[in-house]
Formats: C-alpha cells, structure tokens, sequence
C-alpha cells in the first residue's frame, strides 16, 4: 500500500479502524498556558464583524448571511483566550454562544458529530474544489475539538455544561477515528500510509487538495482532547498527524521563498506562510519535536515576517558605498543608486523581507535612502536590537566547537570563551541580534548569554 519512510511503522490503536505511519511524536501535558493551542489569538470587546442576534458570527456569502462552523468556531476560541487574559465573564458567554451554535447545528453521521457547511462553495483558485451544501471539513472538525474540550476545562463554567462540552468534544473526535470508508468523511490516507486530515476532503479521497494549514489546526485539536481525556486513540493520531507533516516538509517548504498552501497544486502564499511557521512551533511545543522546531525556523529563514511594525526599526549602514536599489514583484531590478558614506550612519527601514530569488533586504524610509531597498550584509548592513524571534520547549541542543573562540553577548557585555572540547549546551531561544543570528543558552557557563549561531555545532 505504498512506502514508508525509515523509522516509520504502521499502527492501529484500539478503536481506530485503520492503520497510519508513525515516527513516535508524543503529546506532552507539561506545556505553559501561553504555549497551547489558541492562546496567542486574543478577541477585543468590540465586534466589528457581521454576527446575528445571538452574537454569533456570521458569513456573508453571494449576498445572504449563513452560519459558518471555523469562523464561529475561532471566533468562540479568540474569546475563550480573553476570557483566560481577563477573567471578564463577557468574553466566556461570547465563546459559549459560539459553541453552543456548532453544537446545534450538527450533523450526526456514522456515530459521530459533523458540523456542515450550509452554502455551496468553489474554490477561486484551486481546481478540484466544489462542494454542494451541505459540506464538511476536516479543520472545521479539528478546532471544533480544540472549543469543546477547552470550554469543557473551565472552572467558570457550569458543571452541567462542561459535561455537555465533552459529549461534544467526543462526537466531534469520532469524526477523526472514522476512515475514507463511508461519508462523511475527513480522514484519509495517502499511498505512503501518512495520516491526512482533510479540510477540503474530495471524493475520491486521493483527489483532495492535501492542504497543510488545516491539517496543522485540526492536531491542535487532537492535542487538545487528549489533554482533557488521556485518550490513548488522540495521542497516536497526533503521532500520525506529525509523522505526516514531517514527511511533508519538503513539498510544504520552497526554499528562500513563501511556503505552499497544499500538495496538490503547490502555490506559494502569502497569507499561510506565517501560519505555517506559527503552527509547526506550537506543535514543536506541544510534542517537544526539536524536528517540527528546526523545520519553523528553516520556513522563518525562508521568507521571514516582512513588516518592522508602526515604528519600523532602526538600520546600521557602515561607512562606504552601499547599493540602493528598487525591484518589481517578480524580483528584477528597476533602478538602482549608490549611496557613499563617510562615516557610520543609522537609517529607519519599515521593513526587512525576502526579495524573490534574491537575498533578505530593507526598505528604508528616511534619509537619502527612502523608498530604497538595501541588501542586509553584516557587519556592513544590518538592523539593530533584537527581531524575528523563535522560543523553544524544551530546549534545544547542540554544541560548542573544541577550539573555536565564541564570542558571547548578554545586553552590552561581551565576553570570549574558548572550550577545550566539544561541550554541549542548550538554548531557548533564537533571534536576529544585531544582525547575526543568536542562540540564547540555557545551561553551562554561559548560561543567560547570546551565542552566535554560526559557532554552535547541533546537538
């Protein structure tokens, strides 16, 4: 039924019907609050999208108003995290309303709870993709999960309610244990045995569109009601789901360029790009995958968050001559300059981005600069402070280079330190550091310091 990669085995847990590949990726419970699924999405108190009587969120489409199971949904997850920021009562009755809609409009199908889509739909830009209502989504289903089986966790919450919210979490997870065998479904398998769930599941199953962000949301599902019930079934599927997007990688992953939105038909984009790198790190928490870590920062590298933020930051040019230059969307140049400096300068740029088959680049704006791009070229360009940073639980390892003098940092200090032997250290955290790409220790003499990335071996 197709290969398996090396270290690869198939399981059928007890109540799955089917068999998966699987690398031994494990749910861990030791995780802090801010680390879990949904806690960096936060709903403010003013709504400003379309929503019913009820407060529940609506979906304006070809003119009329329908119910829309991952926009409730999110929006119910959004509030939920603002109820935990907050502890304000408002935002847990505006996550309520959101579930309880889902919960009432589902469709019990093969022993388990479906939450339908009730418009027709085409996808504007991948062929493959038309549905007649009602429809149904693997991502629709995964975050359902991640709803239920956190509302089912909140202590404010009544007692009769969060029992209802896990019956709910446990009709939605039986959507997740039912195969390709019957319809609905959302779950499939590939012809190398990887674990698919679908969010645009397509008859016959090996048609679908394989997209990556949807699949990513519905493991955080799994995560989730396994941390509610220790459910033996959710921790392999989870294994399964991380064996899946492991094998991926390198489909998902276009090198020094935007990631892809699905197998099928392999566009870069601009939008998911980011999701992408956000839901491997979070999945990288929640199983302690140093692998799903490395594969974050490589799509991070790829094509890193363009954008500086409202105040920009701020760009050191040494003295010389610097080439100022402008680029069309597809990456050629359209004018260039030079620029000569007789002494050290700073320059504010918005934003510092990947320019298409070409290196990182800001775009400065202010100066004789402004409205130029510039090449980041340490020591001789590059943006101050500290950028682009990644946190990692557990910490990861690597090592120190017998015989290679590392220079450390820790805000204006600076030390050297040479090691006599291999030495092994581990950080939490990376970022752009002054233009070099630091690694922050953990461990070992140089604990709390940053250590250039470039002087570490891996662990």
């Amino acid at each position: 039924m197709g290969r398996q990669a090396p270290g690869e085995v198939a399981v059928a847990a007890g109540g799955l019907p089917f068999a998966f590949a699987v690398r031994g990726f494990r749910p861990v419970l030791d995780v802090p609050d801010a680390m879990r699924p949904w806690r960096d999405r936060v709903a403010a108190r003013e709504d400003t999208g379309t929503r019913d009587a009820d407060g529940v969120r609506m979906f304006r489409w070809e003119g009329r108003e329908h119910d829309h199971p991952v926009g409730q949904i999110q929006w119910g997850l959004e509030n939920l995290a603002a109820h935990r920021r907050t502890g304000d009562g408002f935002f847990l009755d505006r996550a309520r309303a959101q579930a309880d809609r889902v919960v009432a409009r589902r469709h019990e199908r093969r022993g388990a709870w479906f939450f339908p889509y009730p418009f027709d739909f085409t996808h504007g830009t991948h062929s493959g993709i038309a549905y007649r209502a009602p429809w149904y989504s693997g991502m629709a289903q995964g975050e359902a999960l991640s709803l239920f089986s956190q509302l089912a966790q909140v202590r404010e919450v009544p007692e009769e309610a969060r029992r209802a919210y896990r019956r709910a979490a446990d009709g939605a997870f039986r959507s997740l244990t039912a195969d390709d065998g019957g319809t609905p479904w959302v779950v499939a398998r590939d012809e190398d045995r990887h674990l698919w769930i679908h969010e645009y599941p397509v008859d016959p199953p090996g048609t679908s569109d394989f997209t990556y962000n949807g699949f990513m949301f519905a493991a955080l599902g799994l995560w989730d009601y396994w941390a509610l019930t220790r459910d033996r079934r959710a921790a392999d599927l989870f294994d399964g789901s991380l064996t899946t997007l492991t094998a991926e990688f390198p489909h998902l992953r276009n090198p020094r360029w935007l990631s892809r939105y699905c197998r099928t038909h392999g566009l870069p984009t601009g939008s998911y790009h980011p999701v992408h790198v956000a839901l491997l790190r979070r999945l990288s928490w929640l199983s302690g995958s140093e692998q799903l870590a490395a594969q974050s920062d490589l799509l991070a590298d790829d094509f890193p968050p363009p954008s500086l933020g409202p105040d920009g930051g701020r760009v050191h040019l040494a003295e010389g001559t610097h080439t100022l230059l402008r680029y069309d969307d597809d990456g050629h140049v359209t004018a260039t300059r030079t620029l000569d400096l007789r002494a050290p300068a700073g320059a504010t740029a918005s934003h510092r981005t990947r320019i298409k088959g070409r290196d990182v680049h800001y775009l400065l704006a202010d100066g004789p600069g402004d409205g130029w791009y510039v090449a980041e070229r340490y020591p001789a360009v590059y943006l101050t402070g500290e950028w682009c940073a990644s946190d990692y639980r557990p910490a990861r390892r690597a090592r120190f280079r017998a015989g290679v003098s590392v220079v450390c940092r820790r805000g204006p200090e600076e030390r050297t330190v040479t090691y006599a032997k291999d030495t092994p250290v581990r950080y939490d955290r990376r970022a752009l550091v002054d233009g070099r790409l630091m690694l922050r220790a953990v461990d070992g003499d140089a604990e709390g310091w940053w250590v250039p990335g470039s002087q570490l071996l891996a662990g």
